[in-house]
């Protein structure tokens, strides 16, 4: 899986939900009707705008993120995909993620996002217990997503699917019988995210108004423990905190945010990190779907900040994305983005003892979190980071 080159991706934001999951924070909108021939004409816009800037760059990877994507027509899936050689050389081996819900009529459209390009599916499944997906907010059964990883099997070459664990009432013999499961089904790689309550959801509003019991810390790390156990033993090890794969199925688009690599960002709230002239620049898109439209149209885009990030921000993104990963931060990685070796750029002292305790190991490769690293990273970054 090591790989010095991070890679440079392209990823498409769908901002459309059919309803707003009450856990999720990401920039997801309901709306009773979407225009979606303006959609797609804005999209391929704004990409044209970002082409003309990264021109000639070999493109590695493309994901299509949300919201649902698979909300997206096939048609607009297949007129971005066609777009690509008209700015950039194609890799032989380009990955086309696109997530999608389990719903019967999303999965129905699983062979023409096949037919379009697509050649991996990310599934939403988040749990094999109905009482769990009520919980959870979701839309779909247990059969229906049984049917829809069916589905994806048939369509495309690659697949993947989510969960959530860490729900009220799981125990780790509950969570990995219900993994065991997941693994019956076959898949090649799995995205397994720890539930979180973040400001603005309604979960949190729930957590406020004490509607919304929590597992203890213990338990967590328990959970998380038999996580990695259990599907380790499955031949499908984690090569990043929340991410399993067996070797050679990892989700090649996401290892180049990991290994902060450049990428294009484009759709509402779209982030993207681009490296011109020898400065990385963080770019974001308007956030609002229907200001970000309509700027599109007047200006071609809708970048509301582009930002040159100096050296510290690049070593500490570096960072706090490389150490999530199984694999090294390369030393090839520090001098790119910092110009300089681990040790020169971080305190000695804390590099030392943080290997001693058995969180970090840094070798002729690189710095790396141990497993229990990645389990404390909340708590170990910002004090490796404070004197940077």
């Amino acid at each position: 899986m090591f790989s010095p080159d991070p890679g440079f991706g392209l990823y498409v934001h769908w901002p459309f939900c059919l309803s707003k999951c009450p856990y999720c924070d990401f920039n997801s909108h309901v709306r009773g009707r979407v225009d979606t021939v303006r959609w797609q004409q804005a999209l391929l816009r704004e990409l044209d705008h970002y082409g003309e800037q990264t021109a000639g760059r070999r493109l590695t990877s493309v994901f299509f993120g949300g919201g649902t994507p698979s909300l997206m027509p096939p048609e607009t899936v297949a007129a971005l995909l066609t777009r690509l050689d008209s700015h950039w050389q194609i890799d032989s081996d380009l990955e086309v993620s696109l997530e999608a819900n389990p719903t019967s009529a999303e999965a129905e459209s699983f062979a023409g996002f096949a037919a379009a390009g697509v050649n991996r599916l990310s599934i939403g499944v988040q749990a094999l217990e109905d009482e769990a997906l009520r919980f959870l907010g979701r839309q779909h059964s247990v059969q229906e997503a049984l049917e829809a990883v069916d589905l994806a099997r048939r369509a495309v070459p690659r697949f993947s699917f989510d969960m959530i664990y860490a729900r009220a009432g799981q125990t780790p013999a509950s969570w990995s019988d219900e993994l065991r499961r997941a693994l019956d089904l076959g898949p090649e790689h799995l995205s397994l995210y720890q539930l979180t309550i973040e400001p603005g959801t309604q979960f949190h509003a729930a957590l406020r108004r004490g509607e919304l019991p929590l597992l203890d810390e213990e338990l967590q790390a328990d959970l998380y423990e038999a996580t990695n156990h259990t599907l380790e033993a499955a031949g499908l090890p984690a090569y990043e905190v929340s991410n399993h794969a067996r070797p050679g199925a990892e989700c090649r688009h996401n290892l180049t945010y990991w290994r902060y690599g450049d990428y294009i960002g484009i759709g509402p709230g779209a982030h993207g990190r681009l490296t011109r002239s020898g400065i990385k620049r963080a770019t974001r898109q308007h956030r609002a779907p229907e200001i970000w439209l309509e700027r599109v149209e007047t200006f071609g885009h809708a970048t509301q900040s582009e930002e040159p990030l100096e050296r510290s921000q690049r070593l500490e993104e570096l960072l706090m994305m490389g150490l999530r990963l199984s694999e090294p931060v390369s030393r090839l990685a520090f001098e790119r983005e910092a110009g300089a070796q681990p040790e020169k750029l971080l305190d000695p002292r804390k590099l030392h003892t943080a290997a001693a305790e058995g969180y970090l190991v840094l070798d002729e490769q690189g710095l790396r979190a141990s497993s229990a690293g990645r389990l404390r990273l909340n708590t170990l970054l910002p004090w490796l980071l404070a004197d940077i």
